[in-house]
This record gives C-alpha cells, structure tokens and sequence, in this order.
C-alpha cells in the first residue's frame, strides 16, 4: 500500500521543502520594509490611473443601469462562450447538435430583444 502513495508522498516532500526554501530565502535577503515613511514610499501608497492621481470623490456612486448593463454584459458573455466548444466539434457531433446549436442562437436573440424593448441598455 506505501508503494502506491510513495509517489504522492516524495512529491508533497520537494513542495513544502522547495516552498519553505524559497520563503526563507525571501525573508533572509528579500526588501525590507523602512523603518519610517520615506517619500518614495508614500507616493507608492497613493492611487495612480493613466499619469493622472486619483482623488476619490465623497458620496460616488454607480447608477443602477450600470449593474444593470455589467450583468448583462457578464450574461450574454458566458452564454456565447458555450458556442465555442459545438463549433470545433460540429463535424463530430453531426447535424442534432447543429440544430441545437441553431435553438439556441434564436433562444439569445428572443432574450436580447427583450431585454432591449425593455430598456435595459439604455445608458441614463
């Protein structure tokens, strides 16, 4: 039985030994953190976007129909990305598949204009 999880065993060894070398390591000769705030560290600390600082605005928020769009947008996506494995594999699934593949495109469609006519992506 020990021969089965020797493998395993040798394995989980060289991890945490090589995990634990390296973490060691790190501490002995890594970057060591000053023991007062320099001025390079605290411009390092502030928010920083396209070379232009960022301020934070107070009482900031995000309107709904952005959620409203991100979600769709995460929706939709999801629901395209399965197209991709019944496109490379057609020939193997044969013509079930294509019609299925045919539904659900129309399904997408019948959702999209819904959620258009309903407003949905309309940026207020």
């Amino acid at each position: 039985m020990l021969k089965t999880y020797f493998p395993i065993l040798v394995f989980a060894f060289l991890g945490l030994t090589v995990g634990g070398l390296f973490a060691m390591l790190n501490h002995l000769i890594g970057p060591k953190k000053p023991a007062r705030a320099t001025d390079a560290s605290r411009r390092q600390r502030e928010p920083y976007e396209s070379g232009i600082p960022v301020e934070p605005m107070k009482n900031f928020r995000f309107g709904v129909s952005f959620y409203l769009i991100a979600m769709l947008f995460i929706l939709f996506d999801i629901e395209v990305v399965f197209l991709y494995p019944v496109a490379v594999q057609l020939r193997a699934f044969g013509t079930f598949a294509l019609i299925e593949t045919i539904v659900f495109i129309a399904l997408l469609l019948v959702a999209f204009v819904y959620v258009w006519r309903r407003g949905a992506l309309e940026w207020r």
